[in-house]
């Protein structure tokens, strides 16, 4: 009886959850022939079950590797991409040494907290949409801010052709502000203001679901506590996890700015 798609797990996310390489990456290995399962041949598509001896260049492979999470206090400058074309890529600045991908992104100009994993499981469910998992941010715009400014914000923005989710606000001085998130949109912040004609000096993202930027200085990391791992894992016990939820890491982070 063929085993059904519950049951197993595609080829190219296997070799991920390795740390190995990304999905892409994984792609090309097994388009190259230079992948095997039980000493077969493979291609584009297949499935791993319970029991697979999945090789790469003749070695065996093991997904049974020690999951890594990190929180890092990214730079302004930093650049979050897994291309290593990118001088200021955040995987070189890190120098981690295993093989770790970015959760999201924080635009090149802005700082604050960011993950890095090699865990492709938990990469998904934090960055599906609809999961409205919370990011917290500190910015400070170029002029006085006004009550406006604040009650447009918080109800919703039109960029990149739709309107923001509603999000929680609030003003800490005259020009600087605390705003908490649930969507992901590219440099979505920045958008929102521009479009009210404010313009960003800072932004720094502090929060990311229950994890702070607390005690972690600037170009600095360090490994979530075990309690913290429990949480985040309770948090997205209800999120998606669907091959269409799949991320293409290396697409994704690649074009971050």
């Amino acid at each position: 009886m063929p085993v059904s798609n519950e049951d197993s797990i595609s080829l190219n996310k296997y070799i991920s959850e390795t740390g190995i390489c990304s999905r892409r990456e994984a792609d090309k290995m097994i388009e190259a022939g230079r992948v095997t399962i039980n000493g077969h041949a493979t291609k584009k598509g297949n499935r791993v079950s319970e029991g697979d001896i999945v090789s790469i260049d003749g070695a065996e492979i093991n997904t049974r590797i020690k999951r890594i999470y990190l929180a890092f206090h990214k730079p302004t400058g930093i650049v979050c991409t897994t291309d290593s074309k990118e001088k200021k890529n955040i995987i070189s600045y890190i120098n981690h040494p295993q093989r770790l991908f970015p959760i999201g992104r924080l635009d090149k100009p802005s700082e604050g907290l960011i993950f890095l994993t090699n865990d492709g499981d938990i990469v998904n469910k934090i960055l599906r949409a609809g999961n409205n998992h919370d990011k917290e941010y500190i910015v400070t715009v170029n002029r006085a801010i006004s009550s406006l400014f604040i009650n447009k914000m918080k109800n919703g923005i039109p960029i990149l052709g739709t309107v923001t989710k509603k999000c929680e606000i609030m003003q800490l001085s005259e020009n600087t502000f605390k705003i908490i998130l649930t969507q992901g949109l590219n440099r979505q912040i920045r958008r929102m203001c521009e479009f009210l004609e404010y313009k960003v000096i800072k932004l720094k993202r502090t929060r990311i679901m229950n994890i702070r930027l607390d005690n972690i200085e600037m170009g600095k990391w360090r490994y979530f506590t075990q309690r913290e791992i429990d949480d985040i894992n309770l948090l997205i016990s209800h999120s998606s996890k669907t091959e269409e939820a799949s991320v293409d890491l290396n697409k994704k982070f690649k074009n971050a700015k």
